[in-house]
């Protein structure tokens, strides 16, 4: 079985290269400043949107973090004042003490 070599399609041209056309023209497509511009842009915008992310990421954690630490044993605590509160009227209520208005 022989195998033919196709030719390739190929425009007369003055520098005598054996390129395709297709290969011409996507080299000067990839030389082009318009696409060397478009690169760079593309490469900055990934390179910030990362930085972006990795910033956002320690924030997010410090904000986390920080409420874990303080404020959910704040809430706690005032969710236990409120039911020692709620357990002396019940007491009082029950012994027929008169109650007592909790301060504000």
């Amino acid at each position: 079985m022989s195998q033919s070599k196709r030719p390739s399609l190929s425009l007369p041209s003055s520098s005598n290269n054996n390129e395709g056309i297709l290969a011409r023209v996507s080299n000067t497509f990839s030389k082009s400043p318009i696409v060397h511009q478009g690169k760079r842009a593309a490469s900055d915008a990934v390179f910030a949107t990362k930085k972006l992310l990795k910033s956002t990421g320690k924030a997010a954690w410090i904000a986390g973090t920080t409420f874990l630490v303080l404020v959910v044993p704040l809430i706690i605590e005032m969710d236990r004042e409120q039911q020692m509160n709620e357990l002396e009227l019940q007491q009082a209520s029950l012994l027929g003490t008169p109650s007592i208005a909790p301060p504000k």
